[in-house]
């Protein structure tokens, strides 16, 4: 269970992480892939904070966090210029690929392939 103030300074990291990416990205991993910041989780010292991204218009979504990865300090450095007034230590961030919507086209494909095959049941 996340605290107050964890949900609070993961806020504000989300918020101001998407700027960074936005003002950032076409440097660190081009143009032509769309990644957004979907959920961010704080450690309960702060000490660490978990960004999940979503990755699209690319093949190999694993490759863009890599990447990222690879760049890693300057885009702290950027999130720290852009918080450092509002947090007393900026924390080390870690990305992770939040397929959850991929997840659920290929689970509505299923579905929809199930219900034209007959097999979904009797609808009522």
């Amino acid at each position: 269970m996340e605290t107050k103030r964890q949900l609070q300074v993961a806020e504000t990291i989300k918020r101001h992480f998407s700027i960074v990416l936005q003002n950032e990205g076409n440097y660190v991993y081009g143009t032509e892939p769309l990644v957004t910041v979907t959920r961010v989780k704080m450690t309960p010292d702060f000490g660490l904070a978990k960004i999940y991204l979503s990755v699209y218009n690319v093949e190999h979504k694993q490759g863009v966090i890599l990447e990222m990865e690879e760049h890693i300090t300057r885009l702290r450095q950027s999130l720290a210029s852009r918080v450092r007034k509002q947090m007393r230590r900026v924390p080390d961030i870690a990305f992770y690929l939040d397929d959850t919507l991929d997840e659920m086209y290929r689970l509505n494909a299923l579905f929809g392939r199930l219900h034209e095959e007959g097999q979904m049941g009797e609808e009522e």
